[in-house]
C-alpha cells in the first residue's frame, strides 16, 4: 500500500511490517530547500545543528541550519566536492572531484590534504568517504569527475582502475582495500564495524553492468575478507546510503530510498519525486533522515535512529 504525504510525488511503500515500525505515523517527507543541479554528500554536525551538503555541478557546498531552516553557501568554489563525512574529532572530510583528492577541514578552517595520489599517480575522482572508529578513512574512487566537465574536469585516468582505498590513521598512507569494482560509489560500516557495505554503480555506464551493494567481512585489523552481493537495485542504481543503529540499510535509488534489513531483505520504500543521490541521519536524536534529491534537500522524521 502507499500513503502520500505533503510533498507531491512522495509516499511510503510497505513490503514488510517492520518498515511501519520505523515510521512516525503522521510524519511526512518535507522539502527543505531547492535550487541545486545535483545534491550530494550530506554530513551532519550535531554540535552546531547544521548539515553540510554538496551541489557538485555548481561547484559549491551548502549549509542547512536546523535552528532557523535557512540554507546558505558554505564553500564556493568547492573543487566540485562530492561526498562528505565527519571524523571522530568533528572535522569535515571531503572528496573533491576537480582536485582528485580527499581533504579535511580543520576547526580553524584550514584545509589539509589527506590523499591525492596512489603510487605517485593521481586518483580518478574520489566520490564518497567514511571514517572508522580507529581513525582510518575509507573512500571510493570511480571516474565520474574526469569522464566529462560537468562534475569536474575531463582528464585521463592515471591509475587505470577504480578502487576502494583506506588511509592509515598512523601513517597517513593510502592503500587499496578492494580492487574488483566497476564503479565503487557509496560506502558505510555496520554498527559493529564488522561489515563494510560498498555500492557499485557501473550501471550508469551500461545496462549490463553492476547496480548493487556488496557486503565485505572486516577483520579485527581492518582488512576486508570475503564479499557477497547484498542487494540489487530495481530502479536506477544505488549511490550513497547510511546504516541505522539496528543495522538496516537506507539507500538511495532512482525513485527514492529503499530500506533493507541486515540480512538483505527489502522491507520498504520512501518515494521521492527526484533521483536520490545520498542521505544522512541527523537532528538532535539522529532520528531525522536528510535526503539529497537531484535539485532539492528533503527530510523525514523516523522512529528509529541513525
Amino acid at each position: 500500500m502507499s500513503y502520500f504525504g505533503a510533498v507531491e510525488g512522495t509516499g511510503f511503500e510497505f513490503v514488510e511490517a517492520e518498515f511501519g515500525a520505523c515510521l512516525v505515523g503522521h510524519a511526512r517527507v518535507e522539502r527543505l530547500w531547492t535550487g541545486a543541479r545535483w545534491c550530494e554528500g550530506p554530513a551532519w554536525f550535531g554540535g552546531g545543528r547544521y548539515l553540510v551538503f554538496s551541489d557538485v555541478p555548481n561547484n559549491r557546498m551548502l549549509r542547512y541550519d536546523d535552528c532557523d531552516g535557512r540554507v546558505a553557501v558554505f564553500r564556493e568554489p568547492s573543487n566540485h566536492a562530492n561526498g562528505n563525512t565527519v571524523d571522530r574529532e568533528g572535522r569535515l572530510v571531503t572528496c573533491e572531484h576537480l582536485t582528485r583528492r580527499v581533504t579535511r577541514t580543520e576547526h580553524d578552517g584550514a584545509i589539509t590534504v589527506l590523499a591525492d595520489r596512489f603510487d605517485g599517480k593521481r586518483f580518478n575522482s574520489p566520490n564518497d568517504v567514511v571514517v572508522k572508529s580507529d581513525g582510518s578513512i575509507w573512500f571510493t574512487d570511480p571516474d565520474y569527475g574526469i569522464d566529462y566537465d560537468y562534475e569536474g574536469a575531463r582528464a585521463e585516468g592515471e591509475i587505470g582502475a577504480r578502487n576502494v582505498y583506506r588511509i592509515d590513521p598512523a601513517t597517513g598512507a593510502a592503500a587499496i582495500a578492494a580492487d574488483d569494482f566497476d564503479h565503487p560509489n557509496g560506502l558505510a560500516f555496520s554498527p559493529d564495524e564488522r561489515v563494510l557495505y560498498v555500492a557499485d554503480s557501473g550501471f550508469s555506464e551500461g545496462a549490463e553492468r553492476p547496480r548493487h551493494i556488496r557486503r565485505f567481512d572486516v577483520d579485527a585489523k581492518g582488512k576486508l575478507g570475503k564479499s557477497e552481493v547484498f542487494a540489487t537495485c530495481a530502479a536506477g542504481l544505488f549511490d550513497g546510503f547510511r546504516i541505522d543503529r539496528d543495522g538496516r540499510v537506507w539507500t538511495s535509488t532512482g525513485e527514492g530510498i529503499d530500506c533493507y534489513r541486515a540480512d538483505g531483505r527489502l522491507i520498504g520504500r520512501v518515494r521521492i519525486p527526484e533521483i536520490v543521490a545520498n542521505l544522512a541521519f541527523g537532528g538532535r536524536a539522529r532520528n531525522r533522515l536528510f535526503i539529497c534529491g537531484t535539485t532539492s534537500l528533503y527530510s523525514l522524521y523516523l522512529k528509529i535512529n541513525g
